[in-house]
């Protein structure tokens, strides 16, 4: 029996190929919205992102997060990404 292929993608921060189910998708919606995607499915131009603040923090400061989706990202999307990936890392430590 064959093994799946499990699908691999790049972290915009620390630059590590990880699977793509441990990091967090990053998306430019059609209508101009920056957030996360956790369905995986929203339609627009997606980047990954480790679930760890500090990754996000470097493709902040290195501009990789821009970069990647091919748009400015404001000062507002990027608070709100802190902010989902701090309650992400609390819920974490209860499971």
């Amino acid at each position: 029996m064959q093994q799946r292929k499990i699908p691999m993608r790049m972290c915009v921060g620390c630059r590590a190929m990880k699977p793509k189910k441990e990091l967090l998708r990053v998306v430019h919606t059609p209508d101009g919205e920056t957030l996360f995607d956790l369905t995986g499915k929203k339609p627009g131009r997606g980047a990954y992102v480790c679930r760890d603040e500090a990754c996000l923090d470097k493709a902040i400061k290195q501009r990789q997060l821009s970069r990647a989706l091919r748009c400015e990202v404001g000062q507002e999307a990027y608070e709100h990404m802190r902010t989902q990936i701090r309650l992400r890392q609390g819920l974490d430590e209860f499971n």
